[in-house]
């Protein structure tokens, strides 16, 4: 797993939609498709229900949210930590 597929995980939980998600990170539909597919295959679990209005989390993917959630913060707790120690040098 990755932060793409992690960045996309959460921006289709929040939007409940693949495309609104893609649109908010700047990535085509079909690549946010194919990053919750390799983190659903990495993984070995459904994380959503498709539907034809959108997705929802299944059990699964509920209980992953809050951990991607604070995987990316602290990920992002490193890279502005990183560029700090980079002005530094």
């Amino acid at each position: 797993m990755n932060e793409r597929e992690l960045l996309a995980f959460v921006a289709v939980a929040e939007h409940g939609r693949m495309d609104l998600a893609a649109k908010a990170l700047g990535y085509s539909q079909p690549a946010v498709s194919y990053q919750i597919k390799c983190l659903e295959m990495t993984l070995g679990a459904k994380l959503f229900v498709r539907t034809s209005s959108g997705v929802t989390l299944t059990r699964s993917g509920a209980l992953m949210l809050p951990s991607a959630q604070a995987v990316l913060t602290l990920m992002r707790g490193i890279k502005a930590t990183t560029g700090d120690l980079a002005l530094v040098a």
